[in-house]
């Protein structure tokens, strides 16, 4: 599959990177890892414009986000539900998705996007959770900008060695998701504390 990615890209060059970032928030298993640094090399070898691949690029991401946040928001829980096999969402991974707007705010939609295991699925609850279009397109547009010029500068910087930023990427992804979990973990303990301690308080004031 990312052998046919890159070779769209490089036959249809700004049209194939729009096109498979569209795709590539629909099917996560496609990675944005290897699409952006390979735009990159692009660039560095004049092929692309930076800037300009970097606004194809994000255009074709919020394109993207914006068909699962119509799903959720439209569809709701049942049409993402039943189509979780080909969106790799299934229902606990909608239920934590969702815990993480009621706990955190509108704000998981601009962290989520430049962690990669999480950029695609919170388009999803967002809709769920009917997030407001403005804001959502807003916080979408600036991490996803953000990532593309990562990714892209990444690519252009390395030259040849491009394939290398997705090696750094995994690994990167590793660790956002490792410490996305820990904050989570954390920020339930906390409220279970606070809970506890207002209980100890209100037994005292009795």
């Amino acid at each position: 599959m990312t052998d046919a990615v890159v070779g769209l890209m490089r036959t249809l060059g700004y049209l194939g990177l729009f096109l498979v970032l569209i795709i590539e928030n629909l099917f996560p298993p496609i990675p944005s890892e290897v699409i952006l640094p390979l735009a990159g090399f692009l660039v560095g070898r004049g092929e692309m414009n930076f800037w300009l691949a970097v606004l194809v690029a994000t255009a074709g991401a919020t394109i993207g986000a914006l068909i699962l946040y119509a799903l959720g928001r439209w569809g709701g829980r049942p049409i993402i539900l039943r189509y979780g096999g080909i969106l790799r969402v299934d229902a606990a991974s909608l239920d934590r998705a969702e815990q993480w707007f009621i706990r955190y705010g509108d704000w998981v939609v601009l962290v989520a996007r430049v962690i990669p295991l999480a950029r695609s699925i919170v388009s999803i609850p967002a809709g769920t959770m009917r997030m407001p279009l403005p804001r959502f397109l807003l916080l979408t547009i600036v991490g996803t900008g953000l990532w593309n010029i990562l990714l892209i500068g990444a690519g252009q910087l390395l030259g040849e060695n491009w394939e290398a930023v997705s090696r750094w990427a995994s690994t990167y992804s590793d660790v956002a998701v490792g410490l996305l979990g820990l904050g989570v973990v954390a920020a339930g303990v906390y409220y279970l504390f606070r809970r506890r301690i207002k209980g100890r308080q209100a037994e005292g004031a009795d």
